[in-house]
Order: C-alpha cells, then structure tokens, then sequence
C-alpha cells in the first residue's frame, strides 16, 4: 500500500483530490481493488463506501487488471451518423479476446467522424478498414 500513500500524499493538499487519486492508482497499479479503496478511504477520511461509489461510477475504472490493450470508439450521434454502427461487428472480429473495445461517447472530434482513441492518440475519419487495421495493430 505505501504506493497508494505516496499516490495520495501527491494529491491530498488538492481541492477535490479523490478523482485524481483514482486515475493515478489505475494508471499505477491496473486497478482499484477493494483493498485500495478502503486504503484510500482511509487516508482522506472518507468511508469505503463514497470511495467505491465513485470507482463504480465511471466506467474507467476497473476492480480487477486487465493487461490488454484498449481501443476506446466513439459511438455518440454523429459517429453514428457517420456508420460507426454498422463497422462495429468487424471491430468485434478483429479485436476478438486480444483487444478491449470499449465505447465511449464523444472523443470531441465531432465533426470529423467516425473516431477512436488508444492510450492519448487520437483517430478521425475512420472508415471500417482503417478501423479494423488500428483495432489488430493494437
């Protein structure tokens, strides 16, 4: 746990510092099990309950690791409008178990449709081949 303390020492003095701290011990430790969240809980005065809620909240967090890569689609309404809809089972196909396709709505790239993202890159104009070529190069 003392990677959480120091995750949390980083961030304590900050308004709002619980956000924050669960992306950082995410991105640190591949997930924010219940031992880190009562940890946490612990270190901001807060019960394992408010933390949780907010774990369980927003879909980035994840209870256990997950070592593969992810392909985050955008499948709000004007990717749709753009055929993000109909590309989405050869997305399936390509990513199959190897890849973790997740939905998300709005990469902010709305008019240049339809996106995707890996990591911080940021993908536009996808047609089904390109987005299947990015999905199996992940």
């Amino acid at each position: 746990m003392d990677r959480i303390d120091q995750i949390v020492a980083r961030h304590v003095d900050r308004e709002g510092p619980l956000l924050p701290i669960l992306h950082d011990v995410q991105a640190e430790l591949g997930a924010i099990d219940t031992a880190a969240e009562t940890r946490i809980a612990h270190l901001l005065n807060l019960t394992r309950a408010e933390v949780h809620g907010v774990v369980s909240f927003y879909h980035d967090f994840r209870a256990e690791q997950d070592l593969r890569p992810v392909v985050q689609v955008c499948r709000a309404e004007a990717c749709q409008a753009r055929g993000i809809e109909a590309m989405m089972p050869a997305v399936a196909t390509a990513a199959g178990d190897r890849v973790r396709v997740e939905t998300v709505y709005c990469l902010g790239l709305c008019s240049v449709g339809p996106n995707a993202r890996i990591g911080d890159d940021l993908h536009a104009r996808l047609n089904e081949a390109a987005l299947t070529k990015l999905v199996e190069g992940a």
